[in-house]
């Protein structure tokens, strides 16, 4: 069997690709950490990979606006090459930072295949600063996400002062109904939050924590998958463990996959199973 090759972007203040990386292969993928700059010059090559992912941190510290100088500058050297991978039938994904410079690139929302048209914003948080926390999400089940597929609910944990994801109302709209909207902010029953701090921790539009593009390929969010690849990530993981020991499930740490790691195994099964 040949291995699911992922790409992670890492330079300039990206600081979550170890953790990203070692996600990924908890997946059972092969993951490389791969310098901008290296794509730049073309000593590495899309083309040798299946997954690239924009992952989180704050590239060029976040100057001019989160993700911006990052989009610019890929958008100006690889543009091209990152538009050829998405039609080969690869996947993206972009998280937190990532997420930021996806949007800013114009490659989500992708409406009609336009990877080039910015077309939503995601900008400083209603709250005035920067959010440090866990947040509960609802999946839209008619979703094409690749991702999220087989998947309902979740928490992921948070870390954004720039996540208030904004639109025209007729973006929105079309979203909607395309089923791009692929998580949102939830009440801890999965529940809609309907905008209501500090479950949707930014102001976010329609409680939008996540889209993709209308292939279900290429693929955004806020929330960090990446900060739960282990059951004692989450703060309540002793509660969660004595509550499985009392149920007489195995409540050993590590014993089941996380939500963060069925996330990133959807997307490298989708990748083996259509054949490499």
């Amino acid at each position: 069997m040949k291995d699911v090759k992922v790409l992670v972007l890492t330079g300039y203040g990206l600081n979550c690709d170890h953790e990203t990386a070692h996600a990924f292969e908890l997946a059972g993928a092969v993951a490389d950490r791969v310098h901008i700059n290296a794509l730049i010059d073309g000593s590495a090559s899309l083309s040798d990979y299946h997954i690239l992912v924009f992952g989180g941190g704050f590239s060029w510290g976040d100057d001019h606006g989160a993700g911006v100088v990052q989009a610019v500058r890929l958008r100006t050297h690889i543009g091209a090459a990152v538009e050829t991978f998405i039609a080969g039938g690869n996947l993206v994904i972009g998280i937190c930072n990532g997420f930021q410079t996806l949007v800013n690139m114009g490659l989500l929302p992708g409406f009609d295949g336009d990877y080039r048209s910015r077309k939503v914003a995601l900008t400083y948080n209603d709250c005035g600063n920067f959010r440090d926390d866990w947040v509960h999400l609802a999946v839209n089940p008619n979703s094409p996400c690749v991702f999220t597929r087989g998947m309902d609910r979740m928490e992921y944990p948070i870390r954004h002062g720039e996540g208030k994801f904004y639109a025209e109302a007729q973006v929105i709209d079309t979203l909607i109904e395309n089923g791009q909207v692929v998580l949102r902010y939830a009440l801890s029953d999965g529940t809609p939050a309907r905008g209501r701090f500090p479950e949707n921790p930014n102001g976010s539009v329609d409680d939008i924590a996540g889209i993709c593009d209308t292939t279900g390929r290429v693929f955004g969010l806020m929330p960090h998958p990446e900060a739960f690849n282990h059951p004692t990530n989450h703060p309540a993981w002793t509660r969660r463990r004595e509550t499985d020991r009392r149920k007489g499930m195995d409540g050993r740490p590590g014993a089941m996959d996380t939500p963060g790691i069925r996330l990133f195994r959807n997307g490298v099964d989708y990748i083996r199973n259509r054949g490499l």
